[in-house]
């Protein structure tokens, strides 16, 4: 089963939503999911996305893909410095 992490839009009409979820690769874009690790407010001035770290580097610890765009969060709000950081960590 691979894993990615995903967006997976709620809102209403024009005013789109997203959380941030740990789904199988085959399940549907609003589909099943195994878990939720964070939002995303697109709409929003200012802290658009905000994730549980903790979650996030242990799914992506166990080979989880994020999407593009899930990548691209990641990389703004920095927890992918967390998770090079926990792989430096781990060898030394």
């Amino acid at each position: 089963m691979a894993v990615h992490l995903r967006l997976t839009r709620m809102g209403r009409h024009k005013r789109p939503f997203y959380r941030v979820v740990a789904a199988d690769s085959h399940m549907k874009r609003d589909g099943r999911f195994l878990e939720i690790i964070g939002t995303y407010d697109p709409l929003k001035e200012s802290d658009k996305a905000s994730f549980k770290e903790d979650r996030v580097l242990e799914w992506l610890q166990k080979g989880a893909q994020p999407t593009d765009s899930v990548r691209a969060l990641l990389r703004r709000t920095g927890v992918y410095k967390a998770l090079a950081e926990s792989k430096k960590l781990a060898k030394a």
